[in-house]
């Protein structure tokens, strides 16, 4: 039995706490999960955290190697979309086209969403929508996807909400609904990975952790959290 430490993107963990959850029970390792935003996991690795694990966008996999922070293969987790939220009660947007979203967003009294992959892409979109301008003044931004969320179900206007859809799904018990994923045309995937770290203390298991994220079992289980696998 060995102690795993894992460094997670929190988009995916709806879903990845519960494979980890399995894989605990099977095995009888044991995994410490820490779970963060890109940019917080890129600050950790560089500030010495140490983990056996880290699961996140190909790209700051990417860069770990090339700071010899990562090595070997990696392990494919899945894929994540940016969806829409209210707080419970509200009027739903209508956002079923992209001329729709526009609409509506220009009509909400506020805009919010994070700091990390969902953000930086929404930005790219706004400008793209020629919208940016108008939703600056009305746009609050936090760190991480609990901040968002808090925001949106303590509102008391017509904000809007944006996350990834297996944050925002798992919201539903915080007062929040999810009005639907992004329209098919302007839809923003990120994928996540799993690799190992270049001097992780427990090789073996973290192997075994990167098969098990293969098998049927944790496919189901992370298809089922939204992470398209």
């Amino acid at each position: 039995m060995a102690q795993l430490e894992l460094l997670s993107a929190g988009a995916v963990k709806p879903g990845l706490a519960k494979v980890i959850d399995v894989f605990q029970r099977e095995t009888g390792h044991k995994i410490d999960a820490t779970f963060a935003t890109a940019p917080e996991i890129c600050k950790l690795i560089g500030g010495g955290a140490t983990a056996d694990v880290v699961v996140a966008p190909p790209q700051l996999l990417d860069d770990l190697i090339k700071a010899g922070k990562a090595a070997g293969e990696r392990a494919m987790v899945g894929r994540v979309g940016v969806g829409v939220m209210v707080r419970e009660g509200a009027p739903l947007p209508k956002i079923a086209t992209v001329d729709e979203l526009r609409q509506s967003l220009l009509e909400a009294d506020s805009v919010v969403y994070n700091h990390a992959s969902t953000g930086i892409y929404l930005e790219t979109l706004f400008a793209r929508l020629g919208i940016a301008a108008q939703l600056k003044t009305k746009t609050t931004r936090y760190p991480d996807a609990a901040a968002v969320l808090d925001h949106v179900s303590k509102g008391r206007t017509r904000e809007i909400g944006f996350g990834a859809t297996t944050v925002i799904v798992e919201g539903k018990s915080k007062g929040l609904v999810f009005v639907s994923p992004l329209p098919a045309e302007i839809q923003n995937y990120t994928a996540y990975a799993a690799m190992m770290t270049a001097d992780g203390a427990a090789r073996d298991a973290a192997r075994e952790f990167l098969g098990y994220l293969a098998t049927d079992v944790a496919k189901a289980i992370l298809a089922e959290a939204g992470i398209q696998t």
